[in-house]
């Protein structure tokens, strides 16, 4: 049994993975959740045939019961959390007088409640965490467009900015169990999720790995240093 655990949502590929694979590198149990299980099963596949603990619960985040059932199995599976990474998401662009109420239904479930819901089921895990050893930590991925609002992305920014002001806010009511919440706000990432931009060449993308470098570097800080928040610019913007 690994000695810390972590939970990543939107797991099976981008930033969800390289922090999975970063996490299990470094010692920890891991469960991973996607939508899609064919998706989330060979990229587990790739941190289990590479020596990691990985284990595979797909779960669909607009889904109360799945979510549900994705801690319970992480429970079982490891009975302690020490690292919840609330990172699945979506993003559809368009004009706001143009917007189908289901899409804008879909962005607020995904990167917004489950955000919430997820925190919510998951405290008494990362409480046990924090009283064990002071450093139990959330990492709720947010975005730039979270910091400063991006036209024809407006829904999509509006559930950024609530998981911004959700992190602060959830670790001002957590941080005295050893609890640490942390926003991160990236520009592109080179992800399946920034296909549509044409302007901006992958390999000069912010990478997945800079995120989960900086997940690590949450975790080696002292149990005495908070760090709001993240933010991650593509070199040669300005912020």
């Amino acid at each position: 049994m690994a000695d810390r655990a972590a939970l990543i949502t939107g797991g099976s590929s981008g930033i969800g993975l390289a922090i999975a694979r970063a996490l299990g590198e470094d010692g920890y149990g891991l469960t991973i959740s996607a939508r899609r299980p064919d998706k989330l099963e060979a990229a587990v596949k790739k941190l289990t045939d590479a020596g990691l603990d990985a284990h595979p619960v797909p779960a669909n985040m607009a889904k109360d019961e799945d979510m549900e059932r994705l801690v319970e199995a992480h429970r079982e599976r490891y009975g302690r959390l020490d690292v919840l990474a609330n990172n699945a998401g979506v993003g559809i662009g368009g004009a706001i007088a143009e917007a189908e109420t289901k899409k804008l239904d879909m962005q607020l479930a995904v990167n917004l409640r489950a955000v919430y819901l997820m925190t919510r089921d998951c405290i008494p895990l990362l409480k046990e965490a924090g009283a064990e050893h002071g450093k139990a930590l959330i990492v709720n991925t947010a975005s730039i467009a979270g910091k400063y609002g991006q036209g024809w992305l407006a829904a999509y920014s509006a559930t950024k900015f609530g998981v911004v002001g959700f992190s602060q806010a959830s670790h001002r009511e957590l941080g005295e169990f050893g609890i640490q919440v942390t926003a991160i706000c990236p520009g592109f990432v080179s992800t399946p999720m920034t296909d549509w931009v044409q302007d901006v060449a992958k390999e000069e993308m912010i990478q997945p790995e800079d995120i989960a470098e900086g997940v690590r570097f949450l975790l080696r800080t002292s149990k005495a240093t908070i760090v709001p928040e993240l933010q991650f610019i593509r070199a040669g913007d300005t912020p």
